[in-house]
């Protein structure tokens, strides 16, 4: 099935999206275009998907504001 745009700015867009896409019909960049979108619109947010990490991160425990980290990398590396 052939995709026909009656609308002449968004046979413009659909050119332009074929073009940075580089595909080599239209039909191919709207398909890869809207699968984008409907993939965008059914994963999680970001802060949903960090959130295991920033767990893990605190599980590491508290953070020590008085750490020196030259004096700890200079005595790593004997200098």
């Amino acid at each position: 099935m052939s995709l026909y745009i009656r609308d002449p700015k968004v046979n413009a867009l659909a050119d332009e999206v074929m073009r940075y896409l580089g595909t080599k019909t239209k039909t191919e960049a709207v398909r890869l275009a809207l699968e984008s979108v409907l993939r965008e619109a059914h994963e999680k947010p970001l802060k949903e998907r960090i959130k295991p990490l920033q767990e893990r991160y605190a599980a590491l425990g508290p953070k020590d504001p008085d750490f020196d980290e030259k004096a700890f990398m200079d005595e790593m590396w004997e200098i």
